[in-house]
């Protein structure tokens, strides 16, 4: 196995790239005799010796390029085994919906103590028709939007077979019909407040679609071709692949289903639970205006979710997108995770309500416009110069070439830490919990759990680059040593 720093490797490329030595012998030996016979023919040549030369150099580049090419083409099996391997991901599947209910359980108590570990309701009234055909028209609604002919449509990264797949950006779009959708349902009276009052059966019942979603997309990853199956989820372990997701990129025609379920679902029902918590607290006491800090945590949560959806493209470049299947562990993230454990400040404020005072409230508005102005700029910032690094208006950042072709920045936010965005996010996680006081932990859960998160996600970032980039990784990582807390980590 070549070095990681081989820089005739493309300066260290991943794992999934490299094949065995046969092909490379079997490429050079059908490129030998058609270079004996050209070096034959130019002992006779009347050219210059310096052409002569050029010509043979041209041929070794030739060889070299052409067996890096087949290579790449070479398909591997899965090698390191992520989130601990086949047990680790056998334990996560049971563990993450069991962490959902126990959240939910406990914001539902009126004393929300860790200690005090909530009783389990009857196993019946968790599920609900009903409630399930909700779920499943709200999901079929968000597929409608994403079909409709709106908005741009756009090319991912090139794929291992050098394909390109296209993708169509009207998130905004989606979250604006939703809006004028609800706005109607109000307008007529409907009441909000059905999905707090079943809140545990809505958890249950996406519980159970995305589980439904995560074995069809296995079985169908199993007659995919094998160059269209993830990098990550391809170990040849059912739990594991399942877990991880085995295909990079499932779509049913041009419906891609990964992409869908990142942004679109879940995201946006974030925000409908967000508006549903905050008529519920009016209603259960009696209020005719929400509480300051039911307010703090719908605006600020609403800003991420519509930056999110308005900056959409950008997802296209992430790890989720480019490296990790579809599985599991995705369908549920997108699907359960993200709306029931992300409005987990709202749901508490319904049970627990907490006041602040308008300077209190105007210093957690600060926070959180630092933190999103570190993520956004950041983010900005390295799109910019991916799209153009030549931009007249990026001639003040410096990077480090890489024989990929891309630049590593070691100016402005990234040559700050390595992830300033990552910093943003935390530092905006943290002023979403501060209206709900200091009472309990578990409006705290957030932000524990993101800076877990990103911690390991940074870990698999550090993985993948050193993998991709080599040696101008290794000279980045001594320009800007810090990972994400700056002077700390």
């Amino acid at each position: 196995k070549p070095s990681e720093n081989n820089t005739r490797r493309y300066n260290g490329e991943p794992d999934s790239t490299e094949g065995n030595d046969t092909s490379c012998v079997i490429l050079e030996q059908k490129l030998k005799p058609d270079l004996e016979i050209e070096r034959v023919l130019e002992q006779y040549s009347l050219r210059p010796r310096k052409e002569e030369k050029k010509k043979e150099e041209i041929y070794s580049e030739k060889k070299i390029f052409e067996t890096i090419k087949t290579i790449e083409k070479t398909s591997s099996k899965t090698k390191e085994l992520e989130f601990g391997g086949r047990i680790g991901t056998f334990t996560m599947i049971f563990f993450l919906p069991a962490t959902v209910l126990y959240l939910l359980l406990m914001c539902k108590q009126d004393d929300p103590s860790l200690m005090n570990f909530p009783s389990l309701p009857p196993l019946e009234s968790l599920w609900e028709a009903r409630v399930f055909g909700v779920f499943l028209l709200w999901f079929f609604l968000q597929a409608l939007f994403y079909l409709l002919p709106i908005g741009k449509v756009v090319e991912g990264l090139p794929l291992s077979n050098g394909r390109k797949l296209q993708y169509r950006i009207n998130g905004f779009y989606a979250f604006v019909l939703t809006a004028a959708a609800i706005g109607t349902l109000l307008y007529f009276q409907f009441e909000l407040y059905y999905l707090y009052d079943h809140l545990l059966q809505f958890a249950v019942s996406a519980a159970a679609f995305s589980l439904g979603l995560s074995i069809y997309l296995y079985i169908r990853s199993l007659k995919v071709p094998e160059e269209e199956l993830a990098p990550g989820g391809n170990s040849g372990y059912f739990v594991y692949d399942f877990f991880t997701g085995h295909e990079l990129n499932p779509r049913i025609g041009s419906f891609d289903l990964k992409y869908f379920c990142e942004l679109r679902p879940g995201l946006i029902g974030w925000v409908v639970l967000n508006l549903a918590m905050l008529l519920a607290e009016m209603k259960i006491h009696n209020q005719s205006m929400p509480s300051l800090s039911m307010i703090l945590v719908n605006i600020f949560q609403l800003l991420y979710v519509v930056d999110a959806l308005w900056n959409e493209e950008a997802i296209l470049t992430t790890m989720d997108i480019t490296h990790d299947g579809f599985g599991f562990m995705l369908a549920f993230g997108d699907l359960v995770w993200v709306p029931f454990v992300y409005s987990l400040q709202a749901l508490y404020l319904v049970g627990h309500p907490t006041a602040i005072s308008w300077p209190v409230a105007a210093a957690i508005t600060i926070l959180n416009c630092i933190g999103y102005y570190i993520f956004r700029s950041a983010n900005s910032q390295k799109n910019n110069f991916r799209r153009n690094p030549a931009d007249p208006k990026l001639a003040y950042l410096k990077f480090i070439p890489t024989a990929t072709g891309k630049g590593l920045l070691v100016t402005g936010w990234w040559g700050f830490v390595r992830h300033p965005n990552y910093l943003g996010d935390i530092i905006m996680a943290l002023a979403w919990s501060l209206p709900c006081g200091f009472n309990h932990i578990l409006p705290y859960f957030y932000v524990i759990y993101f800076i877990c998160l990103l911690v390991h996600r940074e870990a698999r970032d550090e993985h993948h680059c050193k993998q991709k980039y080599g040696l101008a990784w290794e000279r980045y990582c001594q320009r800007v040593p810090y990972r994400i807390f700056p002077y700390i980590y």
